[in-house]
């Protein structure tokens, strides 16, 4: 009972140190501009003070003492915002005018303080797994993931088998002291097409398409399981390994398209384990950040493969394939650095032990300087302007302080 009474307590205290933000803000602006301009903007310094205070003191045990994730600061502004804008045209009683904006503060704070405590047992649980893509494309990617694999910070590569330096990559890695587990990174999206494959490679939004489009699909699917055989057979003369982790470029593989390639294969060629890519949002992102996920495509990108892995899931558990809990490395594939890589690495915990194949795994880009000039230019052109960038020595250097 003393606990329920003392959260209540500095609710209240907090509840009323924001409603008093709101009278003074509301006083100082009253006489500089109209009400109706003075009083949201006095709202939104109440809704500050209520945000900073429910997390540092109402729900303390929850949040560590840290903040909320931002966006609960803009779902209780804008909630309260509509509600109180709403009640008056509905002619509500002057009691409900009054209570229904602070059940819903206490609601939405509640919520973020459950949130808070969720990604806290996350943080404290089992850590995620480092995995890097395109081993395999040239050699400034390959030195950057084998001097990661080598000291014992990555625990996973995904082989780019029709890339330039898959066969010294593969060779490199053998002689580590212990390899860690490598997965056969499908590429549908660069590289040399097959002769019988015309329409490979492609794009991913133009086999997105042919998944919802069933004369593409006729068309399509006999190219895909020609292109995943050569791939799969490459992988295997470069490995030895018999048994096959599978991921994609792009995550082509989780289109619907090629993911019933996938599984049409899966028992025959030995697929035992296939990425998927549900990830939560990082708490604790500055606007800056959040941003920068919106300019270079993340956001969307995240959107539509949280989608795509939510169909994928239930049908490789169908398959009795195994796939990772969770997932970090899309909201900021191309920039997994400093705080965006540290929020992600933290938000991916996972708060109850699992085995191996079911830990989440973070997704890195790390290269040399200059990696780009050692790849096939011809074939390759996304990945030669996504490896220009400055961006993959960041994410290589941030995975080095792990």
């Amino acid at each position: 009972m003393m606990p329920l009474l003392n959260r209540l307590l500095r609710y209240g205290l907090v509840g009323g140190a924001a409603a008093a933000v709101h009278i003074i803000v509301l006083l100082l602006l009253g006489p500089l501009m109209s009400l109706s301009l003075a009083n949201p903007i006095a709202f939104l310094a109440a809704s500050m003070a209520g945000y900073l205070g429910h997390a540092l003191l109402t729900f303390r045990e929850e949040t560590g003492g840290r903040q909320f994730a931002r966006r609960w600061l803009l779902l209780q502004y804008m909630v309260n915002l509509s509600v109180c804008a709403l009640l008056p045209l509905l002619q509500a009683p002057t009691l409900v005018l009054v209570f229904t904006p602070t059940l819903l503060n206490a609601v939405i704070w509640s919520r973020a303080a459950r949130f808070s405590a969720k990604a806290r047992e996350h943080q404290n649980g089992q850590p995620p797994l480092l995995h890097a893509d395109d081993l395999g494309l040239a050699e400034g990617v390959d030195a950057a993931i084998l001097d990661l694999a080598q000291s014992g910070r990555l625990h996973g590569a995904s082989l780019l088998v029709n890339g330039p330096s898959a066969t010294a990559a593969v060779d490199t890695w053998r002689d580590l002291a212990d390899p860690p587990p490598l997965s056969l990174h499908v590429c549908l999206t660069e590289g040399h097409g097959l002769p019988d494959s015309p329409d490979l490679p492609t794009g991913f939004g133009r086999l997105l398409l042919a998944s919802l489009l069933p004369w593409q699909r006729q068309r399509i699917a006999p190219q895909l399981r020609a292109v995943l055989l050569q791939q799969i057979r490459r992988y295997r003369q470069l490995t030895g390994l018999r048994q096959i982790r599978l991921d994609g470029h792009q995550h082509i593989h989780l289109v619907p398209l090629v993911l019933d390639a996938v599984l049409d294969l899966s028992r025959s060629e030995s697929i035992t384990w296939v990425r998927t890519t549900r990830e939560s949002l990082p708490e604790g992102l500055s606007l800056r950040l959040w941003w920068r996920s919106l300019q270079t495509g993340g956001l969307i990108k995240w959107m539509i493969l949280q989608l795509l892995s939510g169909l994928a899931i239930p049908r490789l558990r169908q398959a009795g394939l195994a796939t990772n809990r969770r997932f970090a490395g899309v909201l900021f594939s191309g920039s997994m650095f400093g705080t965006a890589f540290r929020r992600s690495w933290e938000t991916a915990y996972s708060s109850m032990a699992v085995d191996r194949a079911s830990q989440p795994v973070v997704l890195i880009h790390p290269a040399l300087p200059n990696a780009a000039l050692g790849m096939d230019q011809a074939a390759f052109q996304q990945s030669v302007a996504f490896f220009n960038s400055t961006n993959r020595q960041k994410e290589w250097a941030s995975a080095q302080k792990l």
